[in-house]
């Protein structure tokens, strides 16, 4: 009899122990993970403050030059602008043709007839024959000035030409071509009519005179 209620507890025991095993655990509450603080955003530098724009600056004006050269000439037939534009290349002087409105013929010049427009043109001391467009010596330091003879003298063209500008501060040097007249007091004339600037007194060139005769007669006017 004993046994039996040893068993029957025994047995009793094992029911209240396999029930409180199978009941169910509470599932421990798991605390919500606490958010990370927020890195605070890098700070970026102040960005440097624009500057100011600047006036684009003008472009520097060409320095003139030292000794602006000038050859101005005037020719009839040819043979002085030959002459011209040989001093032109070798000086690197500015070109200019002095160009009567009325260009001369042929016949104008016509030694042999004392009724042409040349010859009367030189015969009469006050004619001033028309330029067809102004030349303009702004600039310019020294001027080379040819021109051919006639009947002795300077064309009348060039009183034109010389009376009508101002060589205030330039030094003229005159030149002139002939068939076998002398320079005579032609520099010298067309300086009085001017009445400005330093007039040098004319040389006659040939027409056919060499670079290096050239070169030397510049050298030696200058």
């Amino acid at each position: 009899m004993k046994k039996l209620i040893s068993l029957f507890l025994a047995l009793a025991l094992m029911i209240v122990c396999i029930g409180c095993g199978s009941a169910p655990a509470q599932a421990a509450s798991t605390p919500a993970p606490t958010p990370a603080p927020e890195q605070a955003p890098a700070q970026v530098p102040a960005e440097t403050a624009a500057a100011e724009p600047q006036p684009e600056a003008e472009p520097a004006e060409a320095p003139a030059p030292e000794n602006k050269i000038m050859v101005v000439y005037f020719s009839a037939t040819g043979t002085t602008r030959g002459v011209a534009e040989k001093i032109a290349a070798l000086t690197g002087g500015e070109l200019a043709e002095i160009v009567p409105a009325q260009p001369y013929t042929a016949e104008d010049l016509n030694y042999n007839d004392r009724s042409t427009r040349a010859t009367v043109e030189q015969n009469t001391p006050e004619a001033r024959p028309e330029i067809a467009e102004e030349i303009s010596l702004d600039g310019c330091v020294t001027v080379y000035l040819g021109y051919p003879i006639w009947w002795g003298q300077a064309p009348r063209i060039m009183s034109s030409f010389v009376e009508s500008h101002d060589f205030t501060g330039m030094t003229v040097i005159p030149f002139c071509t002939s068939g076998g007249s002398g320079a005579g007091r032609t520099g010298e004339t067309l300086g009085e009519q001017a009445g400005t600037g330093t007039f040098l007194s004319s040389t006659r060139l040939s027409g056919g005179i060499s670079d290096g005769e050239l070169q030397k007669w510049i050298d030696s006017v200058n």
